[in-house]
């Protein structure tokens, strides 16, 4: 059994016209795609004290994700504050994590023994958390890194992409061209591999020898939160499991066959991502 952990933001996203919260959080939600599909997982991270981080860990609970590992500090947790327009999704506002910013994780010895057991770390560019890539690198465990739309900050990417296995990049409205160019740059620079979600025009990967894509499958669109984090997630659940832990050699006929089928495996879970309301469910009433 794959063995996951989340390191970094969790919030919940209000979605006003519905009155309804719901649990996220880049970090959070692959931890909890790779729990409900069957993955031992865990999450480390920064809570506050109200209403919103009360409901993300009793839905952790509920999940059997292990947050034993994260700290709570007095305060507001993180939130958004989201509105839909045609089933995309739109950010109006967020407090950029709340206490998490305000209280940056930094892992103790504790915390390195515990991350040392999972298989993969996962992590994003909202997690504050880009200080502590060198020593979560030195754990010799697969890192992902979610950069979003912050892959355009050179200065900064060029920081991180030293520390990580592979790295997401949102490239919707780019041309091929363009998105070919960036995953091309992110591999350059250091990671082992780089995916670039399209939106509508589906996905791409880059391992530094053969571009692969993926068609968005059709769904009819609820809600585009989360369609990202699921297609990461998704794809790190296959592409550990299929190719690294079996050790293909990239280029071999059984590698290609088998990258088709990992990014199908996650274009097929961000399509079921896009056919509910919120991230993965578990709303309550807006606090």
């Amino acid at each position: 059994m794959l063995r996951v952990i989340g390191v970094g933001d969790n919030v919940c996203d209000k979605y006003r016209h519905l009155g309804l919260m719901f649990p996220g959080g880049q970090a959070l939600n692959v931890t909890v795609y790779c729990r409900m599909k069957g993955c031992d997982a865990a999450y480390l991270g920064v809570f506050g004290t109200d209403a919103v981080a009360e409901h993300v860990m009793r839905t952790l609970t509920r999940l059997q994700v292990d947050f034993s590992h994260s700290r709570q500090v007095e305060g507001e947790n993180g939130y958004a504050v989201i509105d839909l327009v045609d089933g995309d999704r739109v950010f109006v506002t967020s407090n950029r994590g709340g206490v998490l910013r305000e209280h940056p994780i930094q892992l103790n010895e504790g915390d390195l023994e515990y991350l040392a057991g999972f298989d993969l770390i996962h992590t994003s560019n909202n997690s504050y958390i880009d200080s502590q890539l060198p020593v979560m690198a030195s754990l010799g465990r697969f890192i992902s890194y979610d950069f979003s739309g912050t892959w355009r900050d050179r200065e900064r990417t060029q920081g991180i992409c030293q520390w990580v296995d592979c790295g997401f990049l949102s490239c919707s409205g780019l041309t091929q061209e363009e998105v070919q160019e960036q995953l091309s740059e992110i591999v350059r620079l250091g990671c082992g591999i780089a995916v670039a979600t399209m939106g509508s025009d589906g996905a791409m990967v880059w391992d530094g020898e053969s571009f692969y894509q993926a068609r968005a499958k059709p769904v009819e669109v609820i809600d585009t939160l989360g369609a990202g984090d699921s297609f990461a997630a998704g794809f790190l659940m296959a592409y550990l499991t299929e190719i690294v832990q079996k050790k293909l050699l990239k280029g071999s006929g059984a590698y290609r066959e088998k990258m088709e089928q990992v990014l199908a495996a996650a274009s097929e879970l961000s399509a079921k991502t896009c056919g509910r309301p919120g991230a993965f469910g578990f709303e309550t009433q807006l606090a």
